[in-house]
């Protein structure tokens, strides 16, 4: 019985690196291994798209202090919290803020909208990370079509039925920095591992 977890997890990579079989550019191979390996489910090599040099985009943010914004708890709860440190990065979720609830009540419309809302509300780098809510996306692709976003990046991979594969084919229309998974798969855990990802392939990062 193999105990250790960082012998665990070596020996996962190495599992999926010999069950691959679609041929990745070596940017985007740690990160939709990762999603793999946080899944167990190998349709994401296909599924998945990255805009122009995303990874590198996304890393050159993080390495320079970003706000890391969540649209769930969950997904939140999965990010390396050592690591994100070490990058100086902000995490933050306002799901379950009051002052949220209440807005959206006010206003007919979901927390999630809401919080992307408030996201781009703020000021610096903001990776903007999407496991469950469609509705974030949305509003986050709707709202930057009017503006500029050099010091903004997208995470899209919602999970579920309604609004979740339009959501997505709309961030991979808008020309924003962006990682997402087509379809209807997705979740906070996918969320997580593209984050976490992200992270680790920042030099120092994980010693």
């Amino acid at each position: 019985m193999i105990r250790d977890p960082q012998d665990i997890e070596a020996r996962s990579m190495k599992i999926i690196r010999s069950e691959l079989k679609v041929p990745l550019p070596d940017e985007v191979m740690p990160i939709v291994m990762r999603v793999i390996h946080a899944t167990a489910d190998f349709s994401f090599a296909e599924s998945m798209y990255f805009s122009p040099n995303a990874v590198r985009i996304m890393r050159d943010m993080l390495s320079r202090g970003s706000t890391i914004i969540t649209d769930t708890n969950m997904a939140l709860a999965g990010i390396n919290k050592t690591a994100a440190a070490r990058l100086g990065a902000e995490l933050l979720c306002e799901m379950a803020d009051e002052d949220v609830a209440r807005t959206a009540r006010d206003k007919g419309v979901t927390r999630a909208s809401v919080c992307a809302a408030r996201a781009l509300e703020r000021r610096g780098n903001r990776l903007l990370v999407c496991g469950n809510a469609p509705t974030f996306l949305l509003e986050i692709v709707e709202a930057l079509k009017r503006k500029a976003h050099d010091d903004i990046a997208v995470i899209g991979v919602p999970v579920g039925f309604v609004n979740v594969v339009e959501s997505k084919e709309a961030l991979r229309a808008s020309g924003l920095t962006c990682i997402a998974s087509m379809g209807r798969r997705g979740g906070s855990n996918v969320a997580a591992a593209i984050v976490n990802a992200l992270m680790y392939g920042i030099g120092g990062v994980r010693e």
